[in-house]
């Protein structure tokens, strides 16, 4: 068969010859071109796309923890769509939720455990052996070098009974006695300051707090970005709410507000200060709940006080008249919620900061109610799972390690020797890191972290990492930043290819389920722990712990009398029937027959976690930036997420070429005109950002969200850290990645290339 096609240019006939594939009238491709109803409610699909059941589980990129529902065809995912009932997304999703499936198919997924030879090559062994590598690696490292010379950095990543595992295996089994998660880069800092306000690491909010507000002020948060469905929920609330964001750039969330303060870098705990003044200044305090449900009000008050309204916004660069509008609009709302993220957390005061924001939720009596709260919006996926189960911060569940009770509950719990838990605390991250700078760590185990492209000045760790005698990585992907430095690296399934539970930012357990095949030889992180623990030689001690189920179980053991109790859950069948389930869900909430609310609040009856019930009003003096501008370095440079389809350090979502698609692949750098300007740069030029530890090499993009005299980068690009300053809030640990003083440089092509 051919056809005949006229060229009208020149009146000549051709022709063209279809494809034979084309020509069939049956055949694979006829059929797959086919649509019809799909089955389970998925819409119009063709043969090789039907699925012949669904079931759902929760995402894994973020801390919003939405609900997916997975379409299976012979028991494995070929596709999914966001679940219409689960009361955290509501039918929703973004980008990273649809492509969940897609990373798990990356070719530079880990299939195989490698081991690196005196020559400095990766090659491939087999999982008996990769044992034995990593045990007599880390015990001969504690014996040249003593039993605290070994030590892990682990993820919000990972399901907690595999937290769990690993905190237990690692402290308990190993002897090791220091460890960090990589929450410490985002959540650290909202820890500190709910347990020292509330007594306990306590969000207090649900997402219904959303539409429930009739303000909602964010500092250092841009949900339109960072946490898009959170933002879709705001936009369902039916109060037409104040929206007040505090932030230095004019963010996709400020622009979206109703007022946006846009302050000079770090001055937002004396703001918050003189807000703070003007609120008890304009009587807008609830005294009752003041009196019966706080301590320290009377010291709150006089330290605001010198926290004059006008000398504030001078030094912030505000108008007196903006934030008295936004006092007014705080202190006169019936229901206001405080919302904070990374940009103050990740503050060199950034505890201080997050407890004016609870501050002031406490003294307008904005706790407990439909719509109010101080609300922390957690970054990772697990990050609460890391904080409550994986030894790190806390003894298991949420213990502590100096008390001789806790330990002996604990031990009782997992039924191990009360001997076996330390009596102290780890060290920090930041302290592991100059451990391996001082010879004291020469063994470090890195599970589902890249903290060679995450950590504070980048350069320096990578260094570090190389005067290690041991580096083991497990890892999903083989090609992450850290695994190059790896002497051993441990192949684990990903999100979709094993089971357990996630905690999510309202406190939320959800389930997640094995709907997939690990590729090659990669096993859950779960197995990997298991098959350590027999080659370590404490299998015995873990005999318990035979799945993740089982170690659910024994997570409930260790809750029962904390602020954070899932003795009452079921199993993990009530968990996905519920939607989720909020914690505290006790033994004594389930004895009433009844199934747990989908929305559930902490501190409705004014009661905080302290031994007199309430909450603490906690004040500090206002520090100096510690790397201010100057005129070496003119600059303050910020830095936060850069678009919705980034996560982390793309070490996952660089692996969907859709997502990639939606962000430029080469750094970008926000500037204000008027600095261009006078630098002579144009936008779409290449210029040089240099700090006092190094440069990076950007693409100039001329806007307004900036303020003269600052710019910003997104932190997903590997370049970013190589500037970001190693300075630390005091009380959390948590590493100041938000500013530091940088110049810009136009790059010629030629010094470029």
């Amino acid at each position: 068969m051919s056809i005949s096609i006229k060229d009208n240019r020149n009146d000549a006939g051709r022709t063209f010859q279809l494809p034979t594939l084309l020509q069939r009238r049956t055949g694979p491709m006829t059929r797959e071109l086919v649509l019809r109803p799909g089955d389970h409610g998925l819409g119009m699909t063709h043969d090789s796309m039907a699925a012949d059941t669904t079931t759902t589980a929760t995402c894994g990129f973020c801390a919003t923890g939405c609900g997916l529902r997975l379409h299976l065809k012979d028991g494995e995912a070929i596709g999914l769509t966001p679940e219409t009932a689960y009361p955290v997304n509501l039918g929703m999703a973004c980008p990273k939720g649809w492509e969940a499936l897609r990373v798990l198919d990356s070719p530079e997924r880990a299939t195989l455990p490698l081991l690196r030879d005196e020559a400095g090559k990766l090659s491939p062994i087999e999982w008996d052996d990769a044992f034995a590598k990593f045990c007599d690696g880390m015990k001969k490292v504690q014996a040249e070098h003593g039993p605290e010379s070994i030590a892990f950095l682990s993820t919000g990543q990972i399901a907690c009974e595999e937290m769990a595992f690993l905190g237990a295996l690692a402290r308990f089994g190993m002897d090791i006695r220091h460890c960090d998660g990589n929450t410490r880069q985002c959540m650290a800092t909202a820890v500190t300051a709910y347990k020292e306000s509330f007594g306990f690491d306590s969000p207090p909010y649900t997402y219904d707090d959303f539409e429930q507000s009739d303000c909602l002020v964010f500092i250092g948060a841009n949900p339109c970005v960072g946490h898009p469905i959170m933002w879709e929920r705001v936009l369902r609330n039916p109060n037409n709410p104040e929206i007040i964001v505090i932030d230095p750039r004019r963010t996709e969330t400020a622009a979206a507000a109703t007022q946006h303060l846009q302050l000079r870098p770090k001055n937002d705990l004396a703001l918050l200060y003189a807000i703070t003044n003007e609120l008890i200044v304009r009587d807008f305090v609830e005294h009752d709940f003041v009196q019966n449900h706080t301590q320290g009000f009377e010291e709150l008050r006089q330290h605001v006080s010198q926290y004059d309204l006008a000398t504030v916004c001078e030094e912030a660069g505000l108008a007196v008249e903006d934030v008295s509008a936004a006092v007014e609009a705080i202190g006169r709302g019936r229901a206001v919620s405080l919302w904070w993220t990374m940009g103050v957390n990740q503050s060199y005061q950034g505890t201080r900061t997050a407890q004016a924001i609870i501050n002031i939720a406490l003294i307008t009596g904005n706790i407990g109610r439909p719509g109010t709260g101080a609300n922390s919006i957690t970054g990772q996926c697990n990050a609460m799972g890391s904080r409550l189960w994986s030894n790190t911060t806390n003894l298991f569940g949420h213990h502590s390690f100096t008390d001789e009770s806790d330990r002996q509950k604990v031990a009782e719990a997992l039924n191990i020797p009360v001997e076996k838990i330390p009596s102290t605390t780890s060290w920090k991250y930041d302290r592991i890191i100059e451990g391996i700078r001082n010879g004291e760590i020469k063994g470090l185990w890195v599970v589902a972290t890249n903290p060679a492209h995450s950590w504070i000045d980048q350069g320096d760790v990578r260094e570090l990492f190389d005067q290690l005698d041991f580096l083991v990585v497990q890892d999903m992907y083989k090609t992450t930043e850290t695994c190059s430095h790896a002497d051993l690296i441990l192949p684990s399934a990903g999100w979709g290819e094993k089971e357990g539970t996630f905690i999510n930012s309202e406190r939320r357990y959800g389930l997640l389920k094995k709907v997939r095949r690990a590729p090659g030889q990669a096993l859950a992180d779960f197995q990997i722990f298991r098959g350590i623990a027999h080659r370590w030689g404490v299998g015995e001690m873990f005999a318990e712990w035979t799945s993740p189920e089982a170690v659910f179980r024994i997570m409930q053991r260790a809750s029962r009398g904390q602020p954070s109790d899932i003795s009452g859950i079921e199993g993990y069948e009530q968990i996905d029937r519920c939607g989720g389930i909020q914690w505290p869900w006790s033994a004594d909430h389930a004895s009433g027959g009844f199934e747990p609310e989908q929305q559930r609040r902490l501190f409705a009856d004014g009661h905080f976690f302290h031994e007199d019930h309430r909450a603490r009003l906690i004040v500090d003096d206002v520090s100096p930036m510690p790397e201010p501008a100057d005129a070496d370095y003119p600059i303050v440079l910020l830095t936060g997420r850069g678009t919705v389809s980034q996560w982390h350090t793309q070490t996952r979502t660089r692996q969907s070429p859709l997502l990639r698609s939606l962000y430029p692949n080469q750094p970008y750098v926000e500037m204000h005109p008027r600095d261009a300007a006078e630098l002579d740069v144009e936008h779409g030029d290449l210029v040089r950002v240099r700090s006092r530890r190094g440069y990076a090499d950007a693409t100039a993009c001329l806007t307004h969200s900036v303020q003269p005299g600052q710019v910003f980068m997104p932190m997903h690009y590997e370049c970013t850290n190589q500037l970001t300053l190693s300075h630390f809030d005091p009380h959390s640990g948590q590493p100041s990645y938000k500013d530091c003083a940088v110049r810009i440089e136009p790059v010629l092509t030629s010094d470029h290339d």
